[in-house]
């Protein structure tokens, strides 16, 4: 129901009760329509649009086929990597990937020091970058401690902060975001989707797009397209300093 092809296409109110119906799936499909509406703020008509937008009739048949997909899941596998890396590359060969990381690359290069941060999977990730950035002659650093203290004026003015987030909604993320604009820095960011506050925070969004994963609460979605335009900005970055000197 919640293919990649409809969340493309969500409005900024329709990715805000997707978020809530994925976190909240078991008390959803026993609510009724008015009181989806008062725990998420979004109208009751806005929420009728929504169960359309994905194949159903209204409320009552979205709910029926949530309930259908939650006993589905029970016996469910985990998605298959490899046809989920082979989406993300087709649409990356089909999208302009390129101009964003240009993009990226240009504020990676007018920076003295890049600043990787992430909590749980992405500060693994964060540390990743940090290591692959030096070895491709960058000053970098990296934070993975989410109440790492406010960096301060030893960043000011001269660094960009690169931010991996799956969700762009983690509040310790988004508060490191605005530590460091507040010390005039840079931020870019990555995230499985253009539609958070961590990217409307981002001097740069690279969004990846690919199919949520959970295994009880735990979110298992794929990180392997994180690493791929990490090392894809790096060498950008690099092969346009070695043309500026």
């Amino acid at each position: 129901m919640f293919s990649y092809e409809v969340i493309r296409q969500f409005t900024e109110t329709e990715h805000h009760l997707y978020r809530y119906i994925m976190d909240n799936r078991d008390k959803v499909m026993f609510m009724r329509v008015r009181e989806l509406s008062e725990v998420t703020h979004v109208s009751p008509a806005s929420i009728v649009r929504f169960t359309r937008k994905l194949g159903c009739e209204g409320f009552s048949e979205f709910k029926v086929k949530l309930k259908q997909e939650a006993t589905r899941e029970v016996k469910k596998k985990t998605a298959d990597t490899v046809e989920v890396l082979e989406e993300f590359f087709e649409r990356t060969m089909n999208r302009d990937y390129d101009h964003v990381l240009d993009a990226a690359a240009e504020i990676i290069n007018e920076a003295d020091l890049v600043v990787f941060f992430g909590i749980g999977t992405s500060g693994i990730l964060a540390e990743y970058g940090s290591r692959f950035f030096s070895n491709m002659k960058k000053r970098t650093f990296y934070i993975k401690d989410p109440f790492y203290p406010n960096p301060g004026e030893q960043f000011k003015n001269k660094a960009v902060m690169i931010i991996l987030s799956v969700s762009g909604e983690t509040d310790q993320v988004l508060e490191q975001a605005q530590n460091m604009q507040q010390y005039g820095s840079r931020i870019i960011s990555i995230t499985n989707t253009s539609h958070n506050t961590l990217a409307e925070l981002s001097d740069v969004n690279i969004p990846y797009y690919v199919t949520q994963e959970m295994v009880d609460k735990t979110n298992i979605t794929t990180q392997i397209p994180v690493l791929f335009l990490l090392e894809a900005m790096a060498k950008k970055n690099y092969n346009q300093e070695q043309i500026d000197e």
